[in-house]
């Protein structure tokens, strides 16, 4: 008995170590998934980056000022080529093409880990880039409201979301003041676009049309029918224009501005024109391109100030 009790806890014992000799298999420890930044960008999609950017190239020079602004300038290693003013930073950094042009394979050789793509310009090359690897952001700069959540967006993507929400702040307290030293009251106002190709009205989605309704102002062709191809401008008429009968006509333009404004002062010698009470009482006032004809970005304090001095010349 006590022979077969040995043999029994003799075996139990080999077995014992034949499994430690087996060992199980090691519980791997757990990946880091923690990502740097989660954003969600303005196509809705969610948009995870593992790590900082370290080489960021931008489809669009609105989005220049507001990386530079959030410690971003570093990062970036190519941009469009734009007319309106570019920071200094940005002026020898790598071409990727015109902005309504933008060339894949510069993109690609400037060899980014992410691509912020400028909503309602650029789309198409968010299938391409992610193909090929590259995280893309698409955002659009276009209100204020935009620019505000773009900035927030940028300073995560940079690390610096105090800095973001820092820049927020102080554009804010420069509007509240712009609103805060002004007449009270509404005005009603037009803003006319004009180009060579003619005449379009612009609606409260434009940047004049955002600026006007952040001043308290009716723009009188708010609710008209947009144009099929542009939600933010209405087809013009001179028999709608007058009667409407705006108090202030403001002119955003693209193009040679001096030419533009010899065009319309000429145009609104006209009898119609000369009806309305803007024309009549010279309160026509045409607004600077680098301000409202692409976004004003981080600069929308200062549109939202020279549209307020337009018409009140002796704010503050």
């Amino acid at each position: 008995m006590k022979r077969q009790l040995s043999a029994l806890l003799a075996a139990v014992l080999a077995m014992a170590m034949l499994l430690a000799g087996c060992g199980q298999e090691k519980t791997p420890q757990a990946a880091n998934t923690a990502n740097f930044a989660v954003v969600t960008d303005d196509l809705g999609r969610t948009v995870e980056l593992k790590e900082k950017p370290a080489r960021i190239v931008v489809t669009s020079a609105s989005f220049l000022e507001p990386l530079e602004s959030v410690g971003g300038a570093d990062l970036v290693v190519g941009r469009p080529d734009s007319k309106t003013k570019m920071p200094d930073y940005a002026k020898d950094i790598a071409s990727v093409g015109k902005v309504y042009q933008i060339d894949t394979e510069k993109v690609l050789a400037c060899q980014p880990d992410l691509v912020i793509i400028n909503k309602g310009m650029n789309e198409k090359l968010v299938d391409a880039l992610e193909a090929n690897g590259i995280k893309t952001l698409v955002l659009d700069m276009k209100s204020y409201e935009d620019v505000k959540r773009e900035v927030a967006t940028l300073a995560e993507v940079t690390g610096n979301p105090e800095k973001g929400q820092q820049l927020i702040h102080d554009m804010d307290d420069k509007i509240a003041a712009v609103k805060n030293s002004m007449p009270q009251g509404t005005r009603r106002v037009s803003i006319i676009h004009s180009t060579n190709q003619g005449l379009t009205v612009q609606l409260d989605g434009s940047i004049a049309g955002s600026v006007a309704k952040m001043l308290g102002w009716e723009n009188v062709a708010s609710g008209s029918k947009p144009l099929e191809k542009n939600p933010d401008a209405a087809p013009y008429s001179m028999e709608t224009l007058v009667a409407q009968n705006p108090e202030i006509i403001f002119v955003t333009s693209m193009g040679k501005l001096e030419a533009i404004k010899a065009s319309m002062e000429e145009t609104m010698q006209g009898p119609a024109w000369q009806s309305i009470p803007a024309v009549k009482n010279k309160q026509v006032y045409y607004l600077p391109q680098e301000l409202f004809l692409l976004s004003p970005g981080i600069h929308y304090p200062e549109a939202v100030a020279t549209m307020a001095k337009c018409v009140h010349p002796d704010m503050k």
